[in-house]
């Protein structure tokens, strides 16, 4: 079997087009940023950001790209912006959907949430069941719209879309009839919509799937209710599934190891590893191994080499062996966390909800190699490019730079 994780496109050295960077895995491949910050320290320029969006920023060149709702009334302005890397001065910013009424959401949750995706010159941004687009990264120039996917979410919109030969990927998965879908990123057009297959009791997620090449043939690994389910790219079908009991499902897979990482259910977490390259129903022979002590609900997992790093809601960190679950250590960072883990400066990025960071050094021994801190709230996974930091908060992004 030939498994390679899926470089969903050719950036430039340094470009952070997407959710968890280049290949959505969490890696900042960029020149090195500072390891200390403060509300002042290290702090090249710090820009308001009106409404509220935990979107993660996505760089390509030098614009940076977020989304944000802002309160109209009773109704919703979904905006897409750009900004200017060198002083964060705001380039375009446009209004890209209205809504007449506020959906309600969980208060842990935005009306912007999924990350933009930027490519060959367009932002792609999704919003959800309000509805989706495509802008031109330039100037913001509105070229497609789209609402076709509709469905009844519980507690708003969370997964960002993934981009592979032409298609945007999203699982929609709300109180009832959950699918997954692929939308033409030319036209905006529904390319296929796949039910999910196993029926569960409670049927909303919130997953941003991953892409995976398997036996040279692109792959969609969605987990959801009560599975996890595996499609073929080209047509939507299923390839294979594996069942465990879960829902609200949040963090997004990793890849490594011809094996595929990832969490199900909310409520009781666990963190499993299931071996690629099934058909039908594998959950009896493809199971690797299951983790539930320590598990994450929302941050999702980053591999490096051999290593396996989590962090739970609750703020206790591990590190597992990621070919057979050992675990090397667990430790109690503190806090409560939403934002991913990444692995930036050859250190490891913990970014808890309340703007307190620790930096730990990748290996099977728990070492601390700093602590910083920023006010408000973060949610948002932090971005990296260009020897800079972009730590995204509820009022404010920060570019972090020496």
């Amino acid at each position: 079997m030939k498994l390679a994780f899926v470089v969903l496109c050719t950036f430039f050295f340094g470009d952070w087009p997407q959710f968890r960077g280049p290949n959505a895995d969490g890696h900042a491949d960029a020149d090195a940023s500072p390891t200390e910050w403060s509300d002042v320290k290290n702090v090249a320029w710090k820009t308001s950001i009106t409404g509220l969006g935990w979107s993660s920023p996505s760089i390509v060149g030098d614009r940076i790209y977020v989304t944000t709702a802002v309160a109209n009334g009773e109704g919703l302005s979904l905006r897409a912006l750009s900004l200017n890397t060198s002083d964060g001065s705001v380039v375009w910013d446009k209004e890209v959907l209205a809504v007449d009424k506020a959906p309600a959401i969980h208060s842990k949750n935005s009306h912007a949430s999924p990350t933009p995706i930027v490519h060959d010159g367009a932002v792609f941004v999704h919003f959800g069941t309000m509805g989706m687009a495509k802008l031109s990264a330039d100037d913001g120039t509105i070229e497609w719209t789209s609402r076709d996917l509709q469905y009844s979410p519980l507690h708003g919109n969370g997964g960002s879309p993934v981009l592979h030969d032409g298609k945007l990927v999203i699982a929609c998965d709300g109180t009832s009839d959950p699918f997954v879908a692929a939308v033409d990123a030319g036209n905006g057009k529904v390319a296929w919509k796949t039910a999910r297959s196993v029926e569960a009791r409670i049927s909303h997620s919130f997953v941003t799937s991953t892409v995976a090449m398997v036996n040279g043939k692109a792959q969609v690994l969605s987990p959801g209710p009560d599975h996890l389910a595996i499609y073929d790219l080209e047509s939507g079908v299923e390839v294979c599934r594996v069942r465990a009991p879960g829902w609200s499902v949040v963090p997004q897979p990793a890849v490594g190891h011809g094996m595929v990482f990832y969490n199900h259910d909310y409520d009781n977490p666990e963190l499993m590893a299931v071996k690629l390259g099934g058909t039908g129903d594998v959950t009896d022979t493809h199971v690797v191994w299951r983790m539930n002590r320590g598990a994450p609900s929302t941050p999702s997992p980053l591999l490096i080499g051999d290593e396996l790093y989590i962090v739970a809601d609750n703020g206790i960190a591990s590190c597992l062996d990621a070919k057979t679950g050992e675990k090397h250590w667990m430790e109690r960072l503190g806090g409560n966390f939403s934002a991913s883990p990444v692995f930036a400066n050859g250190l490891i990025l913990f970014l808890d909800e309340t703007g307190h960071a620790t930096w730990v050094k990748p290996g099977t021994q728990f070492s601390v190699a700093g602590k910083n801190e920023v006010s408000g709230r973060t949610f948002a996974t932090p971005a990296f490019s260009n020897g800079a930091m972009y730590l995204r908060t509820d009022e404010q992004l920060y570019k972090i730079a020496m």
